[in-house]
C-alpha cells in the first residue's frame, strides 16, 4: 500500500473543499476501496473521511417516497420496516449481497460505487482498460464465465458486481448529490452507471470531488416484490444472473437484470411483455447480446431466472 493522508470531515462544505485536492478520494465503509488499495490497483494520495456528515437517515419525502442517506448502512436498510413492507425488492437485493459483516460496514452511496470484480481487473500483470486506460482487455480472450453479455464493447466486458443497484434500477431511483463548488444534482439511477463504449475507466455519471448525498425512491409500486440471484455458491458470491422484478396482480410490472452487463440492465420496452412470459421478456431484455463463448450459457440462464420470477409472483 502506497503513502498516503487521511481527515474526517465534520461538513459537506468541509469534505468538498478537501476533495479539490489531486488524488483525493471519500471514504466510508471502505469495504471495496480498502482492498483496492492494498493490491495497488488504486492508489489515492488523501482520504476523506465522510463518515461524520450525518447522511445517515431514512426519511420520508413530501412525494410519499423515502429518501435514504449515502452513509445508511446496508443492515440498517435491508431491516428498515418501511424498506421491509414497501420497497421489499431493495430489502431483497441487499440481504442477497455480501455477507453480515461487510453488509454492517457498507453504505448506500459506497454500494453504488464499487468497482467490477473482474479478475482482469483485479490482476495487475494483466491488460486492463478500466485499471490502465488504453492498455487493452486480456478478459476479450480469456476466461469471461461471469463476465458480461450485452451492454459491452470491444474496450470491456466487466459487469457491474451490485446486487442493491439492480433492485434500485427497478425502483426509478435518484441518486443525489453535491459538487465541490457546492452544486447538488439529482440523477436518475438509470443514468448514473456508464457504459464502457472506448472510455470504460469512466464508470459513472460524477465529476472529480462529487459527493453522493443521498438516494430517493418514489412512492410505492404495490406489486409483488422479488429478487432471484443465481450464483456458483449459495452465498458470499456475485450473480452470474440476477432478476430484480415487481410484478403487479394483472401480470404486468417491471424487471431488471444483474451479472450481465455493465450496469444494471432494464429495458422497459420488454417489460410490456411480462403476461406473455419469460421467454418473451428476455428476447427483448437481451436484443442485441454479444456473448463469448464461456459465457453463452447466461442467454438461457436469464429466461430461466426471469421464469422462476414469474412463477412466483403468480403463486
Amino acid at each position: 500500500m502506497k503513502p498516503f493522508t487521511y481527515v474526517r470531515a465534520t461538513s459537506p462544505a468541509e469534505a468538498a473543499a478537501a476533495a479539490r485536492r489531486p488524488g483525493a478520494r471519500f471514504i466510508a465503509g471502505g469495504t471495496n476501496l480498502l482492498d483496492l488499495m492494498k493490491l495497488e490497483i488504486e492508489a489515492p494520495s488523501h482520504l476523506i473521511d465522510v463518515n461524520g456528515l450525518g447522511f445517515d437517515k431514512i426519511e420520508r419525502t413530501a412525494q410519499g417516497g423515502l429518501r435514504i442517506g449515502a452513509l445508511v448502512r446496508n443492515t440498517a436498510l435491508a431491516a428498515d420496516p418501511v424498506v421491509r413492507r414497501d420497497y421489499g425488492v431493495l430489502s431483497r437485493a441487499i440481504v442477497a449481497g455480501a455477507s453480515g459483516q461487510l453488509r454492517n460496514k457498507a453504505t448506500t452511496g459506497g454500494n453504488l460505487l464499487q468497482r467490477t470484480r473482474c479478475p482482469y481487473f483485479y490482476d495487475t500483470n494483466q491488460a486492463c482498460n478500466k485499471r490502465k486506460p488504453g492498455s487493452g482487455c486480456a478478459a476479450l480472450g480469456g476466461f469471461s464465465r461471469q463476465l458480461g453479455i450485452i451492454g459491452t464493447s470491444a474496450a470491456c466486458i466487466a459487469t457491474n458486481p451490485g446486487d442493491m443497484a439492480v433492485a434500485l434500477r427497478v425502483l426509478d431511483a435518484v441518486v443525489e448529490t453535491v459538487a465541490a463548488d457546492g452544486r447538488t444534482r439529482a440523477i436518475p439511477i438509470a443514468d448514473f452507471h456508464r457504459l464502457p463504449g472506448t472510455t470504460p475507466h469512466l464508470e459513472n455519471a460524477l465529476v472529480p470531488g462529487e459527493l453522493i448525498t443521498a438516494v430517493t425512491l418514489p412512492r410505492p409500486l404495490g406489486g409483488t416484490h422479488l429478487y432471484h440471484k443465481v450464483r456458483d455458491r449459495a452465498s458470499y458470491a456475485f450473480a452470474l444472473v440476477s432478476v430484480a422484478a415487481v410484478v403487479q396482480r394483472d401480470g404486468t410490472g417491471r424487471v431488471a437484470v444483474g451479472g450481465v452487463a455493465p450496469k444494471p440492465w432494464r429495458v422497459e420496452a420488454a417489460e410490456a411483455a411480462l403476461p406473455q412470459g419469460a421467454r418473451s421478456v428476455a428476447s427483448r431484455l437481451l436484443a442485441g447480446a454479444k456473448p463469448t463463448a464461456d459465457n453463452t450459457f447466461k442467454l438461457a440462464l436469464v429466461e430461466r431466472t426471469l421464469a422462476g420470477v414469474i412463477a412466483e409472483a403468480k403463486a
